[in-house]
């Protein structure tokens, strides 16, 4: 049975064979440091993990017993199936997302849970980007605030960061949960179609969350590939009616500009304006 407790919530992760175990500590521990201690952390496995891994997440789940719920397949799914799975597996009426390489401020969930238990449906924060440490951030962001401006810049760009997202369960599974159908874009399709349901929302103007980069991170969100998927992802949302022509124009064109640029000038546009509204 779900708990509505608005002090009870669950922290959502998804974990693969490619990921850090010293990074994994990190955020984990970030998770566990949290002034509102959690009452579940849902670890979705999606596909087979390395035994350094598997060492982490064994002895976390033998220092905390009952806390861990795993998650796990045979086979790599990719983000989209992985946390839809463990959505469904949530039991707490409240989800917090986060990822296996970041870092949550200590009072990040209780800011959060303050801001759900106020009315709201989704909550998220403004973030900064690092990437050897938090205090040495390369960027920040500028996120909209208020639930008129989030809805008009979710028809341009996506208005919040994934890892900084809190949630009601009932509402992600009522607009649909989690898709792998828009393979980079399965957060920004959730958000819209929360949205589109008349989710209350909004984000903290504090950066409760630390997001790890690597050195091409912004470099690498261009090319062919990607542009395909941003582009079956808009042609999606003007199908759905959430985006109008004029919406999908405004948002893909500037896509394409992005991602056929140059990676060196593609990384300095989204570090130096991008990152900020």
């Amino acid at each position: 049975m779900q708990s509505t407790d608005t002090c009870s919530y669950s922290v959502l992760m998804s974990i693969y064979k490619q990921e850090n175990p010293a990074y994994l500590i990190q955020a984990l521990d970030s998770m566990l440091n949290q002034t509102v201690f959690p009452s579940e952390i849902v670890m979705v496995k999606d596909g087979p993990l390395t035994r350094d891994l598997e060492n982490v997440l064994n002895r976390y789940d033998a220092k905390y017993p009952g806390l861990f719920n795993f998650v796990s397949y045979d086979v790599n799914h990719g983000l989209g199936y992985a946390l839809r799975q463990g959505m469904l597996a949530c039991s707490n009426e409240i989800v917090a997302r986060m990822d296996t390489d970041d870092i949550a401020r200590p009072d990040r969930m209780e800011k959060q849970l303050a801001a759900i238990d106020g009315g709201l449906d989704m909550v998220g924060s403004d973030v900064i980007e690092f990437v050897t440490s938090p205090n040495d951030p390369v960027a920040a962001t500028d996120l909209p605030k208020g639930i008129d401006a989030i809805r008009s810049y979710s028809k341009r760009r996506n208005p919040f960061r994934h890892p900084s997202m809190t949630f009601k369960k009932s509402k992600v599974i009522e607009a649909g949960n989690y898709s792998s159908e828009f393979l980079y874009f399965e957060d920004w399709d959730l958000f819209n179609r929360m949205l589109a349901c008349g989710c209350q929302a909004d984000n903290l103007s504090e950066p409760l969350v630390a997001m790890r980069v690597s050195e091409d991170f912004y470099a690498r969100r261009g090319g062919l590939q990607y542009l395909k998927y941003a582009k079956l992802f808009k042609k999606a949302q003007v199908m759905r009616g959430y985006f109008s022509n004029l919406d999908y124009l405004c948002s893909y064109l500037p896509h394409v500009v992005l991602c056929l640029m140059p990676n060196f000038l593609r990384a300095y546009l989204y570090r130096v304006l991008l990152r900020n509204r």
